[in-house]
């Protein structure tokens, strides 16, 4: 059951900001299930300035089936979010926003510190739960943001999207995760964490790929 006072709540998991590890696949937070996957989505700078929209509007979720709702910015200034260097350093957000941007549709942009109810099924797999954005990163050649677990339901963890324009002019989409299993069937079964994280990533994929569109 969602609790009212959600936004009043840390996220649920200790590892904040694993996502971004360099090693994820080999040293996961403890009782996770990681994830790494990533794929060319086209080459030159109107792709990536489209699929990073794509990201920052919540697009790549409800292009995926999925409802997100119930968003609000963070309610304290100071809050910057949480990012690390490839060495596992803090490192400073990559951009302050004067002013929030929307969707057509009314909805806050993805910015750090803010949180949403994400609900529905991608790919027949189910989300249900509250996530905070964790950081936010918008650089040049780069943008991506993580979203951490507050009152999970199903799993509990993070999911970090990433749009790179890379030097050889192509553009690549990656969807990092670790998932620690909360309901019962995926303590018991945790191959069907696995089969869960690759459909949710294959629909993201469908959501920001113009292959798909």
């Amino acid at each position: 059951m969602r609790r009212a006072t959600f936004r009043d709540q840390t996220v649920d998991y200790a590892a904040v900001g694993a996502s971004q590890a360099a090693d994820l696949l080999q040293y996961p937070p403890e009782n996770s299930i990681p994830a790494v996957q990533r794929w060319r989505i086209g080459s030159g700078e109107e792709r990536f300035r489209s699929a990073s929209d794509t990201l920052l509007s919540w697009t790549v979720l409800t292009g995926a089936g999925l409802e997100v709702t119930d968003v609000r910015p963070s309610a304290g200034p100071s809050y910057t979010g949480v990012s690390f260097d490839g060495e596992g350093h803090p490192v400073a957000p990559a951009r302050h926003d004067e002013d929030q941007r929307f969707t057509p549709d009314g909805i806050a942009y993805v910015s750090a510190g803010a949180t949403a109810h994400v609900h529905g099924r991608a790919r027949g797999k189910k989300a249900n739960g509250d996530y905070r954005v964790i950081f936010v990163a918008e650089e040049p050649r780069r943008t991506a943001y993580a979203l951490g677990t507050v009152d999970a339901t199903i799993v509990s963890g993070e999911v970090l999207f990433s749009v790179d324009w890379r030097d050889d002019d192509e553009v690549w989409f990656e969807v990092r995760a670790f998932d620690i299993p909360v309901a019962w069937s995926y303590r018991a079964w945790r191959g069907r964490v696995r089969r869960r994280r690759r459909l949710l990533n294959t629909a993201y994929l469908r959501a920001i790929s113009p292959l798909f569109a």
